[in-house]
């Protein structure tokens, strides 16, 4: 069992922001490949998904962000996985908005929520998919963008989250290169 985690906030004054487009891909996924409804366990929402040969626990970590690993170290310990099994889907300011990258291990650049869990893991060996949110130009407006909704011209949110949610499946199947030239050509 792998378990992906889909960092943002809890709340509908939350659901919107640029910051929550880890719980908005994750929402995309369960829609898309049929999970059962989310449930409470983990201080956190939970469903599954069967992807390929791979089981996903899917999280949503409703401690807020900065208290994400919270939440992954219960699912992990319960379920036994390994931070190597683990991986945080997440906003990226370092990446244009749409762009997808995918890495293993590497630093936190900042993200509060990357930062717990790298906290509460006690490693950095895990799994992240950077969702670009694109940076506002100047480090005094990060936190309002951040923490603002998508605009309504921001119309390639919504291409963005069906091909992350459709070619899911070669993420799962350990291709990471093959999803990101995918999410890349579909969310065009």
């Amino acid at each position: 069992m792998r378990l992906w985690v889909g960092l943002g906030n809890p709340g509908p004054e939350h659901a919107r922001q640029r910051h929550n487009i880890g719980f908005m891909a994750l929402d995309a996924m369960a829609r898309r490949h049929g999970a059962p409804p989310w449930r409470q366990k983990f201080k956190g929402e939970v469903s599954e998904l069967t992807l390929g040969r791979e089981r996903i626990l899917l999280l949503k970590p409703q401690t807020y962000m900065n208290a994400s690993g919270d939440a992954v170290q219960a699912a992990c310990a319960f379920h036994k996985i390994p931070p190597s099994d683990v991986t945080a889907w997440h906003d990226e300011l370092d990446l244009a908005p749409g762009k997808v990258r995918v890495k293993q291990g590497g630093g936190t650049a900042g993200h509060n929520g990357l930062r717990d869990m790298q906290r509460a893991l006690g490693t950095a060996d895990f799994g992240r998919v950077r969702l670009g949110i694109g940076h506002p130009g100047h480090k005094d407006r990060v936190t309002g963008h951040v923490l603002g909704n998508f605009a309504k011209d921001e119309t390639w949110v919504g291409p963005l989250l069906d091909a992350v949610a459709d070619h899911a499946p070669l993420l799962a199947e350990g291709r990471a290169e093959d999803f990101m030239t995918r999410v890349a050509e579909a969310a065009r």
